[in-house]
């Protein structure tokens, strides 16, 4: 019998939720997907020092000698998602999503330039756009700024999904992909409940991305579905068949490690019949999302931890930096 990773397979696109390239080696996934805390925690891996080196070393070159020390590391950071978004592309056949730093997840027009410049750092280095998934927060304003680029070409990923109006925003937004945290909000519905467990198919994240998916497909949406931020294996169980899910290594090889019949769960081809659809306009999204207590505050505390990773990351680049230029000799601006 076919363990579970491998029938899962047959069914969803899986996708490596990681930054560990050795994890993207072992599972062979199709896409890999990276965010702030775990670049954060890759930075620390002492076999991939050599790759924050490079680009702390890259971004100083490009900002000039006698730029200051905080504009070599604001460079750095778009250097080293891209570093290890082109050495995960060598080990993957898809495609990989980078994010925009979460501290813009509020502004329109700094969230398209962040993703314009992403793009450009990739192309310089021979990777196509097409390989790439722009992970943007999914705030009334990151949308927006999604349906922009979608339109020049960039796709997007909208990540810290947790509402219904992020996803019927998303879709008319016709972005290429959303990523519904499904582990999130398992966890909010424990702490407010007090319940300390939840059967797969009871499972709130499971609910709420089942009816995302089915929403989608009984409208005809383009925008893909891919499931992510598991806390076990039962919530992938209850999702297989959706366009993607994203799993980290620990769960990708419980599901290696397990023998027993997968079942298809979602089916785009006969998806449930959904309610009929909502257009949103600002005004009704940002109503809709206050209204939903788990997804306002999930969403909020999102970005805020997304933001103290990717300035926990600017100190270790800082010490890094300083220590780099002091062996060779290198003055470092102030």
């Amino acid at each position: 019998m076919a363990n579970l990773l491998e029938q899962l397979s047959e069914m969803t696109v899986v996708v490596a939720d990681t930054g560990d390239l050795e994890a993207i080696r072992t599972f062979k996934p199709i896409d890999a997907t990276t965010n702030p805390s775990l670049i954060l925690a890759a930075a620390q891996i002492p076999a991939y020092q050599n790759l924050i080196d490079q680009s702390l070393l890259s971004s100083r070159k490009r900002v000039g000698s006698f730029a200051s020390t905080q504009e070599v590391i604001d460079e750095a950071l778009d250097e080293i998602c891209v570093t290890f978004g082109k050495e995960i592309l060598q080990l993957i056949p898809g495609r990989v999503s980078t994010e925009v730093d979460a501290r813009l997840s509020f502004d329109k027009e700094a969230t398209i330039k962040k993703a314009r410049k992403i793009i450009q750092l990739y192309e310089e280095i021979g990777i196509d756009k097409e390989r790439i998934l722009i992970k943007i927060a999914s705030t009334w304003e990151g949308i927006k700024a999604a349906e922009v680029l979608e339109k020049e070409g960039i796709h997007c990923n909208l990540t810290l999904l947790f509402g219904f109006s992020q996803a019927i925003a998303c879709a008319e937004a016709n972005v290429t992909l959303i990523s519904p945290f499904v582990g999130r909000i398992l966890d909010w519905y424990k702490s407010k409940t007090g319940k300390d467990s939840y059967t797969g198919a009871e499972d709130p994240g499971v609910i709420s991305v089942t009816k995302i998916f089915n929403y989608y497909k009984f409208h005809n949406y383009k925008t893909e579905v891919m499931g992510a931020s598991f806390r076990n294996i039962d919530e992938i169980i209850e999702l297989a068949g959706c366009d993607l899910l994203t799993i980290s290594p620990k769960l990708l090889k419980q599901l290696e490690n397990t023998n027993e019949d997968l079942n298809r769960r979602l089916d785009a081809s006969e998806p449930f019949a959904a309610q009929d659809k909502v257009y949103l306009n600002e005004v009704e999204f940002k109503r809709m999302l206050e209204l939903d207590q788990m997804a306002d505050e999930k969403l909020k505390e999102g970005i805020v931890n997304f933001a103290k990773a990717i300035e926990q990351l600017e100190m270790q680049l800082k010490d890094r930096l300083c220590l780099i230029e002091k062996n060779t000799n290198v003055p470092v601006s102030a």
